[in-house]
């Protein structure tokens, strides 16, 4: 037995499958501005058709954010998407063409698709279903669309500083979220933050025999030296005050992790390692994968590094490393922190090149956002979802989320096989056609609720 809604999805379900095929066969490419122009154009569009007030918001030598308000209420939320996708690349390992979408066993394959414009298109179509059935939204929806996620969000943070009133909401859905390996539904409340350093020692003016190395300072030694600093043989990390700018996790986040369920065996066993750092038990792994900053080396170079050997002596030694953020720690408070850790050390000849940059965001899962979502969840999908307070990745979640004072929630049409990034793309069309109705239920659920 069918609802009015299924009902209604069902009688859309070729028109919203065509409008999503449209939209993934245009190749919005990061870095190709004429494709990325060609889908804000589009998306603009689109969203008009829905009656929308919209706008394209510039940015500094990059593609538009594309904005959109529709509805009516005492409550606000507003939905992130991008329109931006990954290169195709390797061609060869598709199955069928990237930019041009197939439908094979039941799913949608195509670039772009996953990750994020099944996300974007569940969402208009569902704010389209809800205007058929029940007239003007109980709530004002707003749509931020931006064409810089595969990249970064470069400009993100300043097109939300310049936009803060208009982007401010009770609440906000974040992209990519969807079904875990046991399909249940899942949930994440926020992001880790990240920044990432380019280390560097330098020698002589060029590389010298290795003969020298009685008398001429090593710059690889040196960096080595350096880094040691940083961390304890138990992972704990060293630099001066790191830890005191943690925020500590609440009885409520710690209550979390009891719901969660961690495949730490199946994980150990499908990264080929024998156990955990200093061989922790899952419940510890799985509290510091949520909320325990890094620090991690990710590359090291200096000297020659080939098959075979050459006795020489490095000028140069870098490493990368990222920090992993966590609540209150700032990607401006890290570089400051490490800067006077290595100059109270000896080390201010080691030189700091900062990269890219993202402040950690966490909503409260108290947040009446979180608590409809959920509500939903188990209204459309048959059981509660499962919730993880902080993912241990990261993402441009802050400026939009923590950043205004907003509780955000990932919601999406995703699932383990969508091969996210990777060649043969694709998301579950059953899965697709479910968040229409997840989504409608949403807006009467979470617009009616402060009425």
């Amino acid at each position: 037995m069918t609802n009015p809604v299924q009902r209604a999805i069902a009688a859309h379900e070729q028109r919203f499958l065509a409008e999503l095929i449209e939209a993934c066969r245009i190749p919005s490419v990061s870095g190709d501005a004429q494709a990325l122009q060609t889908m804000a154009d589009w998306t603009l569009a689109r969203l008009q058709r829905l009656g929308a007030q919209t706008a394209l918001w510039p940015t500094t030598d990059g593609p538009p954010v594309v904005w959109a308000e529709i509805g009516a209420g005492p409550r606000s939320l507003t939905s992130y998407s991008h329109y931006d996708v990954q290169p195709a690349d390797p061609l060869e390992l598709w199955h069928s063409p990237a930019f041009e979408p197939t439908v094979r066993d039941g799913k949608l394959f195509a670039r772009g698709v996953a990750d994020d414009k099944g996300d974007l298109l569940s969402r208009i179509h569902a704010v389209e279903i809800y205007q058929a059935l029940y007239g003007d939204l109980p709530l004002r929806f707003k749509f931020f669309v931006e064409g810089e996620e595969e990249v970064g969000s470069p400009h993100l943070a300043p097109v939300a500083a310049a936009h803060a009133d208009s982007i401010r909401a009770d609440g906000c859905l974040w992209e990519s979220g969807g079904f875990d390996s046991q399909e249940r539904y899942t949930l994440y409340l926020g992001v880790k933050g990240i920044q990432y350093v380019e280390l560097s020692a330098r020698g002589a003016t060029s590389d010298l025999h290795s003969a020298y190395g009685a008398i001429a300072p090593n710059p690889a030694w040196r960096l080595v030296q350096a880094l040691n600093t940083l961390k304890a043989p138990d992972d704990t990390i060293l630099i001066d005050d790191f830890a005191a700018h943690v925020r500590p996790i609440t009885p409520l986040e710690e209550a979390y992790l009891d719901r969660i369920p961690f495949e730490g065996e199946a994980m150990k066993a499908r990264w080929g390692i024998p156990a955990f750092i200093n061989d922790i038990a899952n419940r510890q792994a799985l509290q510091r994968f949520l909320y325990a900053p890094t620090c991690t080396i990710c590359g090291l170079r200096a000297g020659f590094i080939e098959e075979g050997q050459k006795t020489v002596l490095p000028s140069l030694a870098t490493v990368k490393l990222d920090f992993r953020l966590v609540p209150d720690l700032t990607p401006e408070l890290v570089l400051r922190l490490l800067r006077e850790h290595l100059d109270r050390r000896g080390y201010q000849d080691i030189h700091i090149r900062p990269m890219s940059a993202l402040a950690p965001s966490r909503a409260h899962p108290e947040a009446a956002i979180v608590q409809a979502v959920t509500a939903s969840v188990a209204a459309v999908y048959g059981h509660d979802p499962v919730i993880y307070p902080s993912h241990g990745g990261s993402g441009p979640l802050y400026a939009l989320g923590e950043g205004l004072g907003v509780d955000a929630v990932t919601v999406g049409v995703g699932y383990p096989g969508v091969n996210m990034h990777a060649p043969n793309e694709n998301i579950r069309l059953a899965d697709y056609f479910k968040q229409i109705e997840f989504l409608v239920d949403l807006f009467r659920r979470f617009g009616t609720a402060a009425a």
